[in-house]
């Protein structure tokens, strides 16, 4: 589940590099405005593993045992 989480917050901040350097939106692009309910899933879990993502911060990288 943590590689999940990962994974889309890669593609969010690539996404969000391609709108800051370039104005276009990979994700709006693959799916078209027809299906602009699957783009705003798409940003839902983005942002969900985003905030998930926060708590990489405060754990150990470490393994006991």
């Amino acid at each position: 589940m943590r590689k999940l989480a990962l994974v889309l917050m890669i593609i969010g901040g690539l996404n969000w590099g391609l709108i800051g350097f370039f104005k276009y939106n990979l994700v709006d692009s693959i799916f078209g405005p027809d299906l602009f309910i699957v783009s705003r899933i798409i940003y839902a879990l983005v942002g969900l593993a985003a905030i998930w993502g926060i708590s990489f911060l405060f754990t150990s990288n470490t393994r006991e045992g």
